[in-house]
């Protein structure tokens, strides 16, 4: 595989991440402190510094390893569980595996069909990122969560209204089905933004994954991002109250009770309120969220009932753009500019809902049901900004968007675990039913014009709203899944076969019309191979072949086969690689190829004749160094290539939105002379990337450093938390990412975030 990755690239990356490391020396250096050696704390409290914990320091991982993970109360698809993760013979009553070494990742992840399973026994690329780590980083999204995961990039602008992915190259979450898995089920979280007040994990399996997690809703292939919400565990009552530049206040509530003689019952509420002006211009947020987690836990039968309602709206969100066909993209303005009007706005609310359940037919045999579903309902102002000139000029049309969508879920099946000879079978079989349903109406308002570099603020527009949503498309996925899990020696050897049987119908309807367009009714096969070879207990070889699936496209009106559905796409991924746990510190490095058709019109026709690669190697590492020293980062090369176009200039060219490097490195560092200080820090680099497929438009290379520092103390006998972060310290302005329609994004200001948490 041939990289492009020259130099002057990599000393960029690595000045930047030099710098980082010295402004830490920096404050953390007793030489510069403006303390005296012997006041090695904040002001007097009465303080009851807790002693540094981490969730690594249990049984050893060799221990773990030899007792065998097939609990009686094994997971069922989707659930929350670590019966396949740790050796115990209950699952934790809060749901989630136990934390690696430094707490900020989880030692496994859920793999759709297959549930949690232990990362060293995982034939795939899997990180979970931990509640602990999601407070420390002041992470009030899904997307600010991801945020050192180099396989991960964010493709929408801070203060949008969206949170969209690249993951190994391709896009996540790009429309208004809503892709985020919750327990591992589509069509249950919000469709366009996951706060993290009800997340307790949030887990990306890296690449396609159609057999094991059935086909995304917008036919994204890259991976899967999940979230894992929270219920009662231990007895919690945590509040927090927060500030984020220029002027945004809020405030968070955690409660958690479990009640029964055998503590059965448990309720979990959490939630949220915020609002004010944000660091971006002319810009303010309100969000409300709130959260209710149930559960019943008995001798054989669990069930858990998830509700959420959550509401998000801007004056003047920020928005992508588009540049003029050949024209190249300007230098990226003052990140704190906004072209958005001040009256141009967008108001989301969502509500979710999820009942889960279990029963154990006998220990070897787990029936489970669930169904599920949410509403979104979204009004909004606003225009797509086209930049039409080198001086930065911008062209929008303000247009009024109502759109309703509403989505169920229903799945069931059963696990068995037996034995046929020496070889040990996991067995899941699931079916699934999902459907959605979009109603929109759109209206348009009048041209505006502005410059990037000199935004101007235009007369105001009010939106032209009409009564009714006609129907704009719905469709109906429905999957039959099968999957064996073969291991022997120990588990010293772990083979997974399983395949899924897809059908995809949908419909699409006259835009503001509703009349019937266009019918869909497709159905495909996908299968997945996964094998781990641990020749040592902290030692894991393994590679996969999975593929993934989406929708076919429906032949535009332009085509002289206007109309004719084309097959489902299908993406081929093979992958291989190595993970090595080193007692406090895991690495996993790995190499993959994912190639994926795409439909494109060529001499009148459209048919499916195009086809992307991307070919990478990725490395993760994370845990402690030391005790008061903890890591999280790594890097990913890729290789993307339209290995086939109907222009055939284009072909052997890098596909919109992928960069060469990804790379992020976080540190951690609890300070020996003010005990209870902890400073952090990130670098974040992304590479040249193109908003043309002919290759003549980049938007360069980047690089983002973040600072922090949190202070831990006992205030009255109660656990407090003072924590402070910068985002891009240095001020750098930069386009952060592409999107795969060739939109792309300023990268986020500098921005102060504050808040204190107080465990009551």
């Amino acid at each position: 595989m041939q990289l492009d990755i020259d130099n002057w690239t990599l000393t960029r990356f690595g000045r930047a991440f030099l710098s980082g490391v010295a402004l830490l020396a920096w404050f953390g250096s007793p030489a510069r402190s403006q303390t005296p050696q012997d006041a090695r704390s904040l002001p007097p409290v009465t303080v009851e510094a807790p002693k540094h914990h981490s969730a690594g320091r249990g049984p050893t991982k060799r221990n773990a390893d030899r007792i065998r993970s097939t609990s009686r109360r094994s997971p069922a698809p989707g659930a929350a569980q670590t019966g396949g993760v740790v050796a115990q013979s209950r699952p934790s009553r809060s749901g989630v595996v136990p934390a690696f070494a430094g707490d900020q990742v989880a030692r496994g992840a859920r793999l759709g069909l297959l549930g949690n399973i232990d990362a060293m026994k995982s034939p795939f690329n899997a990180a979970s990122y931990t509640d602990k780590f999601i407070r420390d980083q002041q992470a009030a999204t899904g997307a600010d969560s991801l945020i050192l995961d180099p396989s991960v990039r964010s493709s929408h602008p801070t203060g949008g209204v969206l949170d969209s992915f690249n993951i190994r190259g391709f896009p996540i979450n790009e429309g208004n089905n809503g892709e985020f898995g919750f327990e591992g089920l589509y069509g249950i979280a919000p469709t366009y933004r996951i706060f993290t007040d009800y997340v307790e994990r949030i887990e990306v399996l890296k690449g396609p994954s159609a057999a094991l997690s059935g086909v995304a809703p917008n036919g994204g292939v890259g991976g899967v991002i999940n979230v894992v919400p929270k219920r009662a565990g231990e007895d919690l009552t945590r509040f927090t109250a927060d500030y984020g530049s220029a002027a945004r206040f809020g405030g968070h509530w955690d409660v958690a009770r479990r009640y029964g003689e055998g503590r059965e019952w448990g309720v979990r509420t959490s939630g949220s309120l915020r609002g004010g002006d944000t660091s971006i211009d002319h810009q303010s947020e309100t969000t409300g969220v709130g959260s209710l987690a149930l559960d019943y836990q008995g001798e054989r039968f669990r069930s858990w009932l998830y509700l959420i309602a959550q509401t998000d709206r801007f004056d003047a969100p920020s928005r992508p753009f588009l540049v003029a066909s050949g024209l190249q993209v300007p230098k990226a303005p003052d990140a704190r500019l906004n072209v958005t009007q001040p009256w141009e706005w967008s108001h989301i609310n969502d509500q979710s809902a999820l009942l889960r359940t279990e029963y154990d037919l006998n220990d070897q045999l787990t029936l489970f049901a669930d169904v599920g579903g949410s509403r979104t309902n979204v009004e909004r102002f606003f225009g797509l900004p086209t930049i039409v000139n080198t001086s930065g000029d911008t062209t929008s049309t303000p247009q009024f968007f109502g759109l309703s969508i509403e989505r169920t879920t229903y799945d069931g099946g059963v696990r068995a675990r037996f034995d046929t000879g020496f070889i040990h079978h996991a067995v899941a079989i699931q079916a699934s039913i999902y459907h959605d349903a979009l109603y929109r109406r759109l209206t348009n308002g009048s041209l505006v014009t502005s410059n990037i570099y000199n935004p101007t603020v235009a007369p105001t527009q009010f939106a032209n709203e009409i009564s009714g949503r006609p129907r704009l498309s719905d469709s109906e996925l429905t999957g039959l899944s099968i999957a064996d899990t073969l291991s022997v020696l120990d588990e010293r050897i772990l083979l997974t076969l399983g395949g899924r049987r897809q059908g995809i119908e949908a419909n699409n309807y006259l835009s503001n019309v509703g009349t019937l367009t266009s019918s869909y009714d497709k159905s495909a096969t996908t299968p997945v191979v996964g094998l781990v070879i641990r020749p040592r207990d902290n030692v894991s070889l393994y590679a996969n072949y999975i593929e993934g699936l989406s929708r076919g496209d429906v032949a535009p009106q332009t085509a002289s086969n206007f109309g004719e559905v084309l097959p489902p796409y299908i993406a081929r991924q093979y992958e291989a690689g190595i993970k090595v746990d080193f007692g406090r510190v895991a690495t996993t490095f790995s190499a993959f190829e994912i190639s994926k058709a795409s439909g494109e019109l060529a001499a009148g026709r459209f048919a499916a004749t195009a086809e992307q690669r991307v070919r990478g190697l990725e490395f993760n590492v994370y845990g402690e160094l030391r005790p008061d020293v903890r890591v999280l980062g790594g890097f990913s090369l890729l290789d993307g290539t339209l290995t086939k176009t109907a222009v055939a200039a284009n072909v052997g060219n890098t596909p919109i939105g992928v960069p060469n490097v990804q790379a992020n490195i976080g540190a951690e560092w609890d300070l020996p002379w003010m005990r209870g200080l902890t400073l952090n820090g990130a670098v974040i680099y992304t590479g040249k990337q193109f908003v043309d497929t002919a290759n003549r438009q980049p938007i360069a290379d980047w690089t983002r450093l973040d600072l922090g520092a949190r202070y831990t103390t006992a205030i009255n006998g109660r656990k407090t938390v003072f924590r402070a972060n910068v985002q891009n310290v240095t001020g750098e302005n930069y386009w952060s990412s592409v999107a795969s329609f060739g939109t792309f994004f300023l990268g986020a200001p500098r921005t102060y975030l504050l808040s204190m948490t107080v465990d009551m």
